[in-house]
Formats: C-alpha cells, sequence, structure tokens
C-alpha cells in the first residue's frame, strides 16, 4: 500500500536545508523588538513634551465673570497688548503699523475670521480700543477680548473659577 522508500531529509525531521553543509546561513528576517521599544519611548517624550511646547507671552489678563468658550479647531488670531509697550501677532512682535496687513495675510489663509485681543490689565483702554478700532477698519469685525474668569460680576460677587 504505501511502500515507498524514506529518503534521507525527506519529511519533517530537519530544520533548515543548508544546515547540513556546517554553515550557517545568513539571517534574512528582521528583529523589529527593539525598533518598537525605540518608537514607544519617543511616543511617550513627545507625548510628555508636547504640552510645554504651547508658550505663550506671560499678560495679567483682566478678571471677568464670565465662563471659557469652547476649544476652536485651529489656533486663533491672537494679538497681544504687553504691559510695556509690545505687540505680538500670535508670538511675533509685529510693529502697530503693520499689524493690519499681516493680520490680514495670515487671515487670507484660514477658515475662521476671528481675531482675539489679549490686553495687558495695566495697559489704558484708550490703547486697547485703538487697535480695536484699526482692526475694524482692517475689515475684521469678529473680535473678542480675552479674559480670565474667576472675576467679579456685576452684583459683587465673584464668578466661578473654571
Amino acid at each position: 500500500m504505501g511502500g515507498g522508500v524514506m529518503k534521507k531529509g525527506a519529511g519533517g525531521g530537519r530544520r533548515g536545508g543548508r544546515r547540513s553543509r556546517g554553515r550557517s546561513a545568513a539571517m534574512s528576517e528582521i528583529n523589529v523588538t527593539p525598533f518598537v521599544d525605540v518608537m514607544l519611548v519617543l511616543l511617550i517624550i513627545f507625548m510628555v513634551a508636547a504640552p510645554m511646547l504651547t508658550v505663550g507671552v506671560p499678560v495679567e489678563l483682566p478678571k471677568t465673570a464670565a465662563t471659557a468658550l469652547p476649544q476652536e479647531q485651529e489656533e486663533p488670531l491672537t494679538i497681544t497688548l504687553t504691559a510695556d509697550g509690545r505687540t505680538l501677532l500670535m508670538s511675533n512682535e509685529e510693529d502697530e503699523t503693520d499689524l493690519v496687513s499681516k493680520l490680514t495675510a495670515i487671515a487670507a489663509e484660514r477658515t475662521d475670521d476671528k481675531v482675539f485681543l489679549r490686553a495687558d490689565g495695566a495697559i489704558p483702554y484708550e490703547r486697547v480700543v485703538q487697535v480695536m478700532g484699526a482692526l475694524n477698519a482692517g475689515g475684521f469685525r469678529n473680535i473678542g477680548l480675552v479674559t480670565d474668569t474667576g472675576g467679579p460680576a456685576m452684583n459683587g460677587t465673584t464668578g466661578s473659577s473654571n
């Protein structure tokens, strides 16, 4: 019935066909374990470092009783007026004469036309209104003033501290 002769090497008794000659064959498979380990370590490093990369200009914002707005999808256009008289567009210091033209160029590439104005509480109100007027004259109608939460309300009570 199955009277075949079994040849040497036929069947499952041997591992690797070239080892019978006494030489070891080159390994053709890549060991991915060290690669995965390095990638996981880098992932953890970037997850820890990412929140520290978002730096802002330190400004003492006035406190109000208003609640915080929900987060936007894209980074909002932000103008910052510091107590020492600097004007910043996003995080770059700009001359006030070039502010509206640079803001217009940036806004042309964006979907959202909101502009947030951050002003230090020590800045005179007149300066804040002058910047708002220049923005309005430049075609920006959606201007928001940025404040901190937890300030006094109109009825004398303290607002919620979100």
